[in-house]
């Protein structure tokens, strides 16, 4: 979904967040000088139950954060999210701090425009939804101090994630190894800041028939190239923890070309 916001450079007091590659501004879009960095808050907002999202919303880069039952800062699975957005919903423009509860979860297509996640709780944002036809978008925005994934794909269709910046993260992008119910899922990555440390940048199952496209990823500060970009496993449906099938680039499951993958 295209946005209608001109493109704008992020402005105040901002701490760097390290995007060689460009600045991310507020339309998701990228500057080819300056590096990124991080957005100030308009405000900030405690939130004690989930906020339902349908439509289109932009937070005007207000900072919500989990107060009560979301504000343990826990990695329980079973926590609620900041949001819940409908389907077909738009969310602009705002950033999640901490606590940050289970993020965001999109119960069908959304999109997630320039938002930024100051401290990952279990997950950034968790993508659900049944139908093969869900388009789930990622536009500009970043995330850091991920201790698991920062995106957890449990849902049908295709992810697409561009013009984002993760720091300190286990997995960016999971495509879900156990889930009761599994699906076949896309996923394609283009213009990407990871900085170490993290340990994979996607996680796909082959035997789901699950596909990583990733281009312009940027790598920085993994001196000894210890983060994988795209790992395999064999998923379940009992909840048992996957097995591993194999890492790199094949043509079928995890598509991209050696050039697609810059280290800094």
């Amino acid at each position: 979904m295209t946005s209608s916001l001109r493109p704008r450079v992020l402005t105040g007091a901002v701490t760097a967040f390290g995007l060689s590659i460009g600045m991310i501004m507020a339309s998701g879009a990228l500057s080819p000088a300056s590096a990124a960095t991080w957005p100030t808050a308009s405000g900030s907002q405690a939130v004690t139950s989930t906020i339902s999202v349908s439509g289109t919303k932009d937070y005007g880069m207000l900072r919500l954060y989990g107060s009560g039952d979301l504000g343990t800062g826990s990695q329980d699975e079973d926590q609620g999210p900041i949001l819940e957005l409908a389907p077909g919903a738009v969310v602009k423009n705002v950033i999640i701090g901490s606590p940050a509860a289970d993020g965001i979860h999109c119960l069908g297509a959304c999109t997630l425009q320039n938002v930024w996640w100051e401290d990952v709780g279990e997950d950034a944002a968790t993508f659900l939804g049944s139908s093969s036809s869900n388009v789930y978008t990622v536009n500009g925005g970043g995330a850091k101090e991920a201790s698991d994934k920062v995106f957890q794909f449990n849902g049908a269709g295709t992810l697409n994630v561009s013009n984002f910046a993760a720091q300190t993260f286990g997995t960016f992008v999971r495509s879900c190894g156990n889930c009761k119910t599994q699906y076949k899922r896309t996923i394609n990555l283009n213009t990407i800041e990871a900085t170490y440390k993290g340990s994979r940048i996607v996680g796909i199952n082959t035997n789901y028939g699950d596909s990583a496209t990733l281009k312009a990823i940027t790598i920085v500060g993994d001196t000894s190239k210890k983060m994988i970009p795209c790992q395999k496993y064999i998923g379940n449906n009992t909840g048992a923890e996957p097995t591993t099938n194999g890492t790199g680039t094949d043509g079928t499951y995890c598509k991209y070309a050696a050039s697609d993958i810059t280290y800094k």
